[in-house]
């Protein structure tokens, strides 16, 4: 059985726990988000998309 997360999902879990645990404030965390939102409408984020696919998919081969 695969189960998949969502890569969203798993940064909102690492932003969450970086906010309890006040490792940065919630000022920084709107700061990166908004960052984020805005690097994905520039001609950048395809570069990144492929990058993420890749990483994401060696580190599954990484148990195989």
């Amino acid at each position: 059985m695969t189960v998949t997360l969502p890569l969203v999902l798993v940064f909102a879990l690492i932003v969450a726990a970086l906010l309890k645990f006040r490792a940065v404030g919630v000022g920084v965390a709107v700061l990166v988000a908004l960052f984020g939102f805005y690097l994905a409408g520039t001609d950048a984020a395809g570069s990144i998309n492929q990058f993420m696919t890749a990483f994401s998919g060696a580190v599954a081969d990484i148990g195989k």
